[in-house]
């Protein structure tokens, strides 16, 4: 057995000999480490301890040939940006505020999309199936109002209504697209030397894992748009037990009007994949916008370390909101047809969005996707597929909020801290 360490290995770097002249091989010219400050240039070590050669910000290691300035052990050269003054380098506070900087702002940002912005997806939805609406609450102003009147006559649950099925749709989505892309070739994420096949495949992922998902979307669309007033109190799991029952047959009786999963299948899995494309791309330009206007804020002029830890965060959190906001926008007539489509036949009671205070059934009769454009468009109008968009410039308002009051609060933390 010969050692696999070279000849001129001490420990710390290697000697000078006929290894610096002939490399590996001759094909990669040896370096020669004399000393562990050179090694310095690649070796970082915590910068609590003195005299360490980190590199901060805006410093490079120099090329090779050319030595090291040197630098003094202590005294006020090391640390270019002190402690404990003013407009510093964050100290071991702000890197332990900043270490969790991403999992505060995101958690921030879920909250707003999942639980804040819930009332106003169920005034969305609840305008959007109601076919006999006179007023469409097209604006945010009709939707506040109306907002008040069903929490003063059926109590905040009436706003609040089937969220916990919401979580478990996402749930259902996430879980089934992981499974299929486990057991299938499908690959669940697209590399960046992609080609037309990948992306097929990818999308060919998407549509299985809506069809999965579909029949528990419908028993969550039943619980958000379904009347206080009539409601039983069922248990969080109920979206899984109906949603089964819609598969198989069984569970509460439905009407005849209600339309088969699989004439359901093409709209649910057009407007998911839609969703899907529309999103990702959004979201790629937006965050391609940003990060090359914070490179060039960055020539242009120094920045600050805050400035710097808020680039590293904000700029993909505004991206998702971006596409989030267009593709529902895009999105939103195909959107309600869907949804008259799913709640159609399941005896559903909703709130009359024109008064606040009286329930309507729903007895519509679209015969598909087709029937349904067609007779929006005859009696409700174009305006008619935007029934209760207002909801939705009250929902991205409201998580425009949330997001520029997250900036602040960490900003002011973080300069509190350096």
């Amino acid at each position: 057995m010969h050692p696999r360490r070279p000849d001129g290995f001490d420990g710390l770097g290697y000697r000078s000999g006929a290894r610096d002249e002939q490399g590996f091989g001759g094909a990669f010219p040896a370096r020669s480490f004399s000393s562990a400050s050179d090694l310095s240039h690649w070796v970082t070590t915590p910068p609590d301890i003195p005299g360490s050669r980190n590199l901060h910000w805006g410093e490079k290691s120099p090329p090779y040939g050319v030595p090291a300035p040197s630098t003094p052990l202590e005294g006020p050269a090391e640390e270019p940006f002190p402690r404990g003054g003013g407009g510093g380098v964050p100290g071991q506070s702000s890197e332990q505020l900043n270490r969790f900087a991403g999992f505060g702002i995101g958690l921030a940002s879920l909250f707003t999309e999942n639980v804040l912005a819930h009332p106003c997806i169920v005034l969305r939805r609840q305008c959007q199936v109601n076919y006999h609406a006179r007023h469409y609450h097209l604006t945010p102003f009709t939707v506040i109002n109306i907002m008040y009147s069903f929490n003063k006559t059926q109590g905040p649950r009436a706003l609040w209504k089937g969220m916990g099925s919401t979580f478990i749709v996402q749930g259902v989505t996430l879980g089934a697209e992981g499974i299929i892309s486990e057991f299938t070739p499908l690959p669940r994420e697209i590399s960046h030397k992609w080609n037309p096949k990948q992306i097929g495949e990818h999308l060919l992922l998407k549509s299985l894992t809506y069809i999965v998902a579909m029949p528990f979307y419908s028993a969550s669309l039943i619980e958000t748009v379904q009347s206080e007033i009539i409601r039983d109190n069922t248990g969080i799991l109920e979206c899984i037990k109906e949603g089964i029952g819609r598969v198989i047959g069984l569970g509460v009786p439905h009407s005849k009007r209600l339309l088969p999963l699989l004439s359901l299948i093409f709209p649910t899995v057009l407007h998911g994949v839609l969703h899907y494309i529309i999103s990702s791309v959004i979201q790629k330009i937006v965050l391609l916008i940003l990060k090359r206007k914070t490179y060039n804020s960055h020539l242009a002029e120094s920045t600050s370390p805050v400035q710097s830890m808020l680039d590293a965060y904000f700029p993909e959190l505004i991206a998702n909101f971006a596409a989030s906001l267009c593709s529902d926008v895009i999105l939103y007539p195909l959107e309600t047809v869907l949804h008259r489509l799913h709640i159609q036949g399941t005896r559903t009671i909703i709130d009359n969005t024109d008064l606040g205070y009286e329930v309507l059934p729903i007895n519509t009769q679209y015969e598909g996707m087709r029937d349904c454009i067609n007779t929006i468009r005859q009696e409700e109008g174009m305006l008619g597929f935007y029934k209760g968009f207002g909801a939705v410039a009250i929902q991205y308002t409201l998580h425009a909020a949330v997001l520029q009051i997250t900036k602040i609060i960490y900003s002011t933390l973080l300069q509190n801290s350096v």
